[in-house]
């Protein structure tokens, strides 16, 4: 069954692929669980993968946007109803960025505790606004710097929000478009192979279809949930009490390893794997290292 029906009666798309004990993938925001497939190839004949696609990807990139709610709210209420159609209990999760920052929410607020047996979390902050006790948020001193910067996009996207993609833009807002995600990507992660492409391609519909998002509502909704967020999943992840194995990318400049670190060494059950040689995506970064370490994880169930 690979469509989910989600309390708005929308359907999600859910990846299950493999045999044996269940684990639940929660994707970072630009992927769709395809991507996954290399990693878990390995462990497909032992685990058995149920990865969905989060609303804006993948064969979930038509649902529909729920009213009221943000991208981070609305994905755990998607996969609390996911959860519920299963009808599993505990299970193995594997949550990277924001299906880390989804695991957490639904740690502080429903009770996903008392659904996960193990969790591997991929290299996200606790925290992704700065304030005075919190320094390791998003792009940490940059921060005000990236914000700005998703205020200008938004306001530059917002007057044609009802276009229905980035392609039916006017050209010249396509170009303006452009420059700054190009902009966005440099700030984030300058040293990244994707960056320097970008860098070096002409502004056209290729670029434009390089970026993670086509739908102008989409790229808005997560936009705005991202400059709003304010929450702090501190105390909900560090009081989980299931083991818990970090995989952290030291060379990481959107969230600093260090502010990682500072949460994992608080949880009594902690594994922690540090990434010498990458940055916000492992997965890119050092791909063996990274489905060794996965592929341990699984397999230590």
């Amino acid at each position: 069954m690979p469509h989910y029906l989600m309390p708005d009666q929308e359907s999600l798309y859910v990846r299950q692929i493999g045999t044996g004990e269940p684990v639940l993938i929660l994707s970072g925001l630009g992927m769709s669980s395809w991507q996954w497939l290399p990693f878990i190839l390995p462990s497909l004949k032992s685990r058995s993968f149920i990865i969905p696609d989060f609303r804006g990807f993948g064969g979930s990139r038509h649902c529909k946007i729920p009213s009221a709610l943000n991208a981070i709210d609305s994905h755990w209420q998607d996969i609390h109803a996911l959860l519920q159609q299963l009808n599993i209990g505990e299970i193995d999760v594997i949550g990277y960025s924001m299906g880390a920052t989804t695991t957490m929410h639904g740690l502080k607020y429903g009770q996903f505790n008392q659904y996960i047996k193990r969790y591997l979390h991929i290299d996200q902050s606790a925290k992704i606004k700065n304030d005075e006790s919190w320094h390791f948020g998003l792009l940490g001193e940059q921060q005000q710097q990236l914000l700005q910067l998703m205020l200008k996009i938004s306001g530059l996207v917002e007057p044609y929000q009802h276009y229905s993609s980035i392609a039916n833009l006017p050209k010249d807002i396509q170009i303006q478009l452009l420059n700054l995600w190009l902009e966005f990507m440099q700030l984030q992660n300058p040293h990244s192979p994707l960056t320097a492409l970008l860098g070096k391609l002409p502004l056209n519909k290729v670029q434009s279809h390089l970026m993670p998002l086509q739908s102008l509502q989409y790229i808005l909704w997560y936009l705005h949930t991202y400059l709003e967020h304010d929450e702090d999943y501190r105390d909900a992840i560090a009081s989980l009490d299931k083991p818990t194995h970090f995989i952290i990318g030291k060379q990481s400049s959107l969230y600093g390893y260090h502010g990682q670190l500072e949460i994992a060494q608080q949880l009594d059950d902690a594994t922690i794997h540090l990434m010498d040689k990458s940055g916000h995506v492992p997965l890119m970064s050092e791909p063996v290292k990274f489905g060794k370490i996965l592929n341990e994880f699984l397999r230590a169930s």
